[in-house]
Parts: structure tokens; sequence; C-alpha cells
């Protein structure tokens, strides 16, 4: 990433040389895929100041087609792409009082480093990634910055000409602090609440997100696959390693809905109507929404698995807890991501061997 930066950027820089963002903390997303446009439009929209840290093919759609950004329930938001501000050069850190984080685990070490050769000491960096191992890479490579970390419940979806939508519901939930960053970044439509317990958020996050390999595995959309109860068997059945693992460890997931994860197995489990019922009260998915490791078998990409499934398997390896079915899904996911061929299409038994 090492561009010029473009009008907007320098207009942006310009308005906070001159002071125009005293209470109002310039916010730059490092890494924008769709997590971090979605997230950065919507505070754009709200009118906050924002710029995002982007590959090249990302800003040309966004200076062509602007940002639209849609959700779940009908609602969109439309953005010109004057409304924030595009840059390929991590020099755009120097302005910034907020730094959001939504790269791939993979990449955490080196945004980490251009975070610490650009920012302000005193900004403050969240984390707003997938896993639980990302805000110790961030905060052993900062040099003592604030770092914060955060999780994400709902997915996006890029479809294409600027358009990021929102296809699973929730708030994101972020690690208290003095300045309560949490309120300072939740906007109409994009709620940011503070939690005492962060790290028992995002275990439960992580032992939700086994779930991503399953919809990668099975090329289905989530709420197809959740509606299948052959599907939320396996899902289950995966989750209940996972829970004896963090058992083992002493761990305590937090859940993001008002059902406890020590339930959720059982619930999985339970026929197809009760389930719809419980879900429709505690969730909302749209018919299309797909995880985000679908999205990267799709595109040919490396996957997150070993920050998903890795993690929990290292820790049962820790633990002497056994884990076949996780490790047997890691193994496909692996072989999928070798043949560079998009999803499987498996079915829940072969997944199960």
């Amino acid at each position: 990433m090492g561009s010029r930066p473009g009008l907007c950027y320098r207009r942006w820089a310009l308005q906070v040389e001159q002071g125009e963002f005293m209470t109002n903390p310039p916010i730059v997303v490092a890494g924008a895929g769709a997590i971090g446009c979605f997230v950065g439009g919507m505070l754009a929209a709200a009118g906050r100041r924002v710029a995002l840290l982007v590959r090249p093919r990302v800003k040309t759609e966004i200076e062509r087609f602007g940002l639209l950004l849609t959700d779940f329930d009908a609602s969109e938001r439309r953005l010109g792409a004057g409304q924030l501000a595009l840059s390929e050069d991590p020099a755009i850190f120097h302005s910034a009082g907020i730094v959001l984080v939504t790269v791939k685990s993979a990449d955490t070490a080196d945004i980490a480093d251009q975070i610490a050769q650009h920012a302000p000491q005193d900004a403050i960096v969240v984390s707003l990634q997938n896993g639980i191992g990302n805000v110790a890479v961030l905060r052993e490579r900062l040099g003592g910055r604030r770092v914060l970390a955060g999780m994400v419940p709902f997915n996006v979806i890029a479809m294409g000409e600027g358009r990021f939508h929102r296809s699973t519901s929730g708030d994101i939930r972020m690690g208290e602090d003095p300045e309560n960053t949490a309120a300072a970044l939740s906007v109409a439509g994009l709620a940011v609440r503070a939690s005492a317990d962060i790290a028992g958020v995002q275990w439960g996050k992580l032992i939700i997100n086994l779930n991503n390999a399953l919809s990668a595995l099975s090329d289905m959309p989530l709420a197809a696959q959740l509606a299948n109860r052959d599907w939320r068997r396996l899902f289950a059945d995966q989750m209940a390693e996972g829970l004896a693992v963090l058992k083992a460890a002493g761990i305590t997931p937090v859940s993001a809905t008002p059902i406890p994860m020590g339930w959720s197995p059982a619930l999985l489990r339970l026929p197809d109507a009760i389930f719809k019922a419980i879900l429709g009260r505690t969730m909302k998915i749209d018919p299309e929404a797909r995880s985000s490791m679908w999205q990267d078998l799709k595109q040919g990409r490396k996957t997150e698995i070993d920050y998903l499934q890795g993690a929990v398997i290292a820790l049962a390896e820790q633990n002497n807890v056994s884990v076949p079915l996780m490790r047997r899904i890691v193994a496909l996911i692996k072989e999928a991501e070798a043949a560079g061929k998009g999803p499987l299409r498996l079915t829940p038994q072969q997944i199960r061997g």
C-alpha cells in the first residue's frame, strides 16, 4: 500500500490540522475489506470523520461507485466517495484518534508495524477481528499504545460496485476503557457496547464462528443450513467439542444472545419447528447470508481456520482434550484451500467421514 493519497485524503488531513476534530476524533479503518467498509461507512454516514486504508481494487471501486450500505432489515445508506477519505498509504494513520483494525488475523503483525510507525502515541487502537490472539500481537508491537479488544457479531458480504450488505444482526462489543470509546463509536444503525468481560465475549464469538467452516464446506447460505437439522447436529457436535475444551481450560465464554452458551448444542439439536421459533426471537439472518470463510474459499484466498478451529485445537492439546471432529473439519478446509476451486459442497455425512 504505497500510492499517493488522493484529494479527499489531503482535505481530510488539512481539516485535522485545523483542529476540526477536537470533539470528533478522526477514525482510520486499517485494512478496509467487507467489515471495515461497512463499519467505516456507517460511521461516516452518521457524520464521523472517517478514513479507510484500502487496497487498490477497493479504492477504485469506491471512487467509482461510492458506498452503498444495505441491511437485513431492508434499510440502506448511500455515501459519495467524497464523504470519507481513501488511501493506500499508511501515512494516513498520522491523523488518527482511533484506529479500527479489521485485517485478517494473519496480517495483524504487519498492520501493527504500520500503525506503530505512523499513528500518534495517544491513538486508541481497537481490534475488530475474528479470533482471540490479535490483541496480544497488537500490544506487543505497538509500544504502549492503548489497544482494546472488540467483537463484531454480524456478517457483511461484499456485493460488488461499492455495495456492502450486513446479513445478520447483533451489536459490536468492546472492552471498557476510561474514555468510553465504545460509546464514542456507537452511532445510529451501528450500536457499540462496552463489555466488562471482553475476553469471554471473544471466546463466545469464536465458538459460534466454528460454523464458518461448515458454511464454507457446504456452499449453503447460513439460514438454509441452520434450517436443516443434520447440519445443526454437526454444528452442535463441533460446538460441544469446543465448549469441552474451554471448560477444561477454565474459560467461560459469554454468549452474544440471550441464550447461554452451554445451552446452544442442545438447542441446535431440537426439531426444526422449535429451533426456528427460538432463533427468530434471538437473531435475524438474511436468506443470502454467508460466512467470511465461504467468501475466502470462493475467491481463492487463505482462510482464518488456523485462528478459529486452530486456536481451539491448540488449547485442546494443552489440556489433553480430544477434538476429532474439529480436526477433520480443519483438514477439509485445508484441502479446499489447496485445490483452489472454491467450496467443496459436502454433505454433513461427508464431513463426518
